[in-house]
C-alpha cells in the first residue's frame, strides 16, 4: 500500500486506469493488443496529443481553453481554403500551396488565441467565460465561411505526404506529436520561460512581486497553446483530406480529461509532458476498446466524462496528500 501511495502521489491515477483499460479491453476483444491496432491507437492519439499540449500550456499558468476545438476547426477551414486558392491560381506550384496553406492554418489559430490572451490577461475576463464566448465566434465563422460543408479539392500531395506519410516506419502524425512533446518539454523544464509558466500558476502574486510579467506570459501561453491546436488542425485536414468547421467539438473535453488524467492540476501550476501525452493515450486508447466492444456512442460520451470526473476526484485527493505530507 505504501507503494501504491508513492506511486498516486508522484504520477497520480494515470497507471492505475491504464492497466485496468488494458485488462478490461484485452479481455474483452483479442484485436486490442494486436500490433496493428495499437499503431492505430498511436496514430489517432497524436492528434489529442498536439491539441492536450495546447491545453496544457493554458492549465499550467492557472487558466483553460474551452476553444481549442474551436481553433482546431478554423485552422482546418483556413489551411484548405488558402491550399485551394493558390492552387487554382499557380497549379504547377502545389508545394508552394501546401506550405503557405499549412502557415495560414497556424497563423488564424494563433490570432484565435491572441483574442483569447488579451481577454484574459489584459482585460481580466474570466478564462472560462472567455474561451467559451470564442467557442461560439470560432465556430461560427469557420460555418459561415463553409457554409456548413467540407471543403474539398485539396491537392493529393498533401494528404498522402503528411496525412499518410511515414518517417522510419512510423505515421507522420506520430513523429510530428513526439516532436511537439519533446519541444514542450524543452521549453517547459529547461528554460526561464518553462519556470516562469510554472511560478505564475503556482501563485500569481507572487511570481508577479518576483519580477516576472504575467500578463505578458499568460498572453503568450494562450497564443502558443492556440498554436499546437493549428497544427493539430492542419495535421486533421491532411488526414481527411478536406477542412472540416466541427472536426473539435469533442477536443475541449478530451484534451481537459487528458490533462487532468496526467496529473495536471486544474488550479495550475503543477503538471508535465509526458503525463499529458499518457493521459491522451489513455484517452484513444479507451475509445478504441469501447470501438472494439461495441459501446454506442453516445454511451461512450458518458463514459469519458465520468473518467474526467474520477480524475478530478482523485486529483483533489492527491493534492491535499501532498499537502499533509508538506
Amino acid at each position: 500500500m505504501e507503494l501504491l501511495q508513492r506511486i498516486f502521489l508522484r504520477i497520480g491515477v494515470l497507471p492505475f486506469l491504464m492497466l485496468l483499460a488494458i485488462c478490461i479491453f484485452g479481455f474483452i476483444s483479442g484485436q486490442f493488443l494486436s500490433e496493428r491496432n495499437l499503431l492505430n491507437v498511436a496514430r489517432q492519439a497524436s492528434y489529442l496529443v498536439m491539441a492536450s499540449l495546447g491545453q496544457f500550456l493554458v492549465l499550467l499558468v492557472a487558466g483553460i481553453d474551452l476553444s481549442v476545438g474551436t481553433i482546431t476547426a478554423a485552422s482546418s477551414v483556413a489551411s484548405a481554403m488558402t491550399m485551394i486558392a493558390l492552387g487554382q491560381a499557380l497549379p504547377e506550384a502545389v508545394w508552394l500551396a501546401i506550405p503557405a496553406g499549412m502557415l495560414a492554418g497556424v497563423l488564424v489559430a494563433m490570432a484565435l488565441g491572441a483574442v483569447n490572451g488579451i481577454g484574459v490577461s489584459l482585460l481580466n475576463v474570466q478564462p472560462f467565460m472567455m474561451t467559451l464566448g470564442m467557442t461560439s465566434v470560432g465556430f461560427g465563422l469557420a460555418l459561415f465561411a463553409t457554409s456548413g460543408m467540407p471543403v474539398m479539392g485539396l491537392p493529393e500531395a498533401f494528404g498522402q505526404s503528411f496525412g499518410y506519410g511515414t518517417i522510419l516506419g512510423l505515421p507522420l502524425p506520430i513523429c510530428v506529436a513526439l516532436v511537439l512533446a519533446g519541444l514542450t518539454g524543452l521549453v517547459l523544464g529547461h528554460t526561464g520561460y518553462g519556470r516562469h509558466l510554472y511560478a505564475i500558476g503556482g501563485n500569481a502574486r507572487a511570481a508577479r512581486l518576483s519580477g516576472i510579467s504575467v500578463r505578458r506570459l499568460t498572453f503568450s501561453a494562450y497564443v502558443l497553446g492556440a498554436a499546437l491546436c493549428g497544427v493539430t488542425g492542419v495535421m486533421l485536414t491532411a488526414r481527411m483530406s478536406s477542412g472540416e468547421a466541427n472536426i473539435g467539438a469533442t477536443l475541449p473535453l478530451e484534451t481537459i480529461a487528458a490533462c487532468v488524467i496526467g496529473g495536471v492540476s486544474l488550479n495550475g501550476g503543477t503538471g508535465r509532458v509526458w503525463g499529458v501525452v499518457l493521459g491522451a493515450l489513455f484517452i484513444t486508447l479507451v475509445q478504441n476498446g469501447m470501438n472494439l466492444a461495441r459501446v454506442d456512442s453516445y454511451l461512450q460520451m458518458v463514459v469519458i466524462g465520468l473518467i474526467l470526473i474520477l480524475a478530478i476526484i482523485a486529483d483533489n485527493i492527491r493534492s491535499r496528500m501532498l499537502n499533509a505530507r508538506r
